[in-house]
C-alpha cells in the first residue's frame, strides 16, 4: 500500500510541474498583453465604424459615384495586404473599400464563432453601414479568394465580378484536438510571424513585412479568432468553386507560378469546375498582387471595365 502511495505522490508531483512550467511558458511566450480600446486606435490610419460584433477598420477611397470594389484580405494579414491595388483602383474611377476581419489588425477581437456566417454578416453589415451600391465587384486574396467565392455563392445578388487571386483551396482544420493548436500557437509566436514570408518568392524585397505583422498580435483576441477560423469555416474547395461556377459570374482567376502556399497546380483543380478568366503570374510566389503589382493591377482593370 505504501509503495502505490509512493508511486502516486511521485506522478502527481510530475504532473504538477508539468502543469507548472507549462503554464508559465504560455504565460512568458503570449505576446497578447494588450486590449484594443480608442487610445490604442488613436493614431490609426483608416477609419472605425461600429457593427454588430463590434469595431470593423476600414478604409474607404474613390468618388462617391464609382463602381464599388470589395477587396478580401488573407487568412491572418490586415487590410494593408491590399496595398498598391487599393489606391491603383480608386485612381481609376472606382469606390474601393478595404478592412480588417474581425480578430486582426484594428478590427474588435469578438469572442465568437469564427465560421462561414460570421465572416458574411460583417461583409454585409459593413456594405450597409457605409451605404454602398450593389451590386459590387468582389477581390479577395488567399483565404479571402475562399471567403470571395463561398459569399458570392450566397448572395449572388449582390456581387458582379469575382476576382480570385491564390484563393485558398484546402481545409485549414488543423489534424490536432484545437486546445493543442491553440497552445502550440501561443508559445511560438515568432513562428506565425515569420511563416509570411513562406508567402513571397523574393521575402528580402520586404524586409519590413514581419515588422507589420507583429504590430496586431499584441492584442488580445488575435489567436483566437485565426484559431476559431481554422476549426470553424469548414471548406471543400471543389464544392464550393462548383457553387461559384452556378451562379454564371464573370470570374478572375489569377495566380502566383511560384506559389509554395497554395501550390499553382491548384489552379488547374479549380478550373476543372469554374468557368474563369486565367491569368498566370511569372516570377511570383502567393502574393502576385503584391510581387507584381504592374501587371496584376492592370489585368484586374481590365478585367473590372470590360463589358
Amino acid at each position: 500500500m505504501r509503495y502505490f502511495r509512493l508511486i502516486f505522490v511521485a506522478i502527481l508531483f510530475l504532473v504538477t510541474i508539468t502543469t507548472v512550467i507549462l503554464g508559465g511558458l504560455y504565460l512568458y511566450r503570449n505576446t497578447e498583453k494588450k486590449t484594443l480600446s480608442a487610445a490604442e486606435r488613436q493614431h490609426v490610419p483608416g477609419s472605425f465604424i461600429k457593427l454588430k460584433d463590434g469595431f470593423t477598420h476600414y478604409q474607404l477611397a474613390g468618388p462617391d459615384t464609382g463602381k464599388v470594389v470589395v477587396l478580401l484580405s488573407g487568412f491572418s494579414v490586415p487590410y494593408y495586404i491590399w496595398d498598391g491595388t487599393f489606391e491603383y483602383l480608386a485612381r481609376h474611377g472606382y469606390r474601393v473599400l478595404r478592412y480588417d476581419y474581425y480578430g486582426r489588425g484594428y478590427s474588435d477581437r469578438p469572442n465568437s464563432v469564427y465560421n462561414k456566417a460570421f465572416y458574411f454578416n460583417q461583409i454585409n453589415q459593413l456594405i450597409s453601414a457605409l451605404h454602398l451600391k450593389t451590386p459590387f465587384h468582389l477581390a479577395g486574396i488567399s483565404f479571402g479568394g475562399r471567403l470571395a467565392t463561398d459569399f458570392t455563392s450566397q448572395y449572388p445578388a449582390l456581387v458582379d465580378k469575382v476576382i480570385l487571386l491564390d484563393p485558398g483551396y484546402h481545409e485549414m482544420e488543423p489534424d490536432k484536438p484545437q486546445a493543442v493548436t491553440r497552445y502550440y500557437e501561443t508559445i511560438h509566436p515568432r513562428e506565425r510571424a515569420e511563416v509570411q514570408m513562406a508567402d513571397f518568392k523574393y521575402p528580402e524585397r520586404h524586409p519590413d513585412w514581419i515588422a507589420k505583422y507583429k504590430v496586431q498580435m499584441q492584442y488580445k483576441g488575435f489567436i483566437n479568432a485565426l484559431i476559431s477560423t481554422m476549426y470553424n469555416y469548414q471548406c471543400d474547395g471543389r464544392a464550393s468553386n462548383l457553387r461559384l461556377n452556378n451562379q454564371h459570374k464573370p470570374v478572375l482567376l489569377i495566380w502566383g507560378r511560384e506559389d509554395t502556399t497554395d501550390p499553382f497546380s491548384y489552379s488547374d483543380s479549380i478550373r476543372t469546375v469554374l468557368n474563369a478568366q486565367f491569368f498566370p503570374v511569372d516570377d511570383a510566389g502567393h502574393l502576385p498582387s503584391v510581387e507584381q503589382p504592374g501587371i496584376v493591377n492592370k489585368r484586374i482593370l481590365a478585367f473590372l471595365q470590360a463589358k
